[in-house]
């Protein structure tokens, strides 16, 4: 069997987790700019990491085989 390439861009935004129950964690958006007008609550909410969706799950697996 050859070796697959993983996607240098899914490598950079996502991380899988441990397990039998396979998640993947991602970031999430609205914090690079425009920051001024976001309350500190808002932006203090979009520091903690979220999981990718289910229905998502199917096309980001095939970018991250290892």
């Amino acid at each position: 069997m050859y070796k697959l390439k993983t996607s240098s861009s899914a490598k950079k935004r996502f991380r899988k987790t441990g397990g039998k129950n396979l998640k993947i964690k991602r970031a999430k958006a609205y914090r690079r700019h425009l920051l001024t007008k976001k309350a500190a609550g808002r932006k203090r909410k979009l520091r903690s990491t979220a999981y990718v969706n289910a229905s998502d799950m199917r096309n980001i697996l095939p970018l991250l085989p290892y």
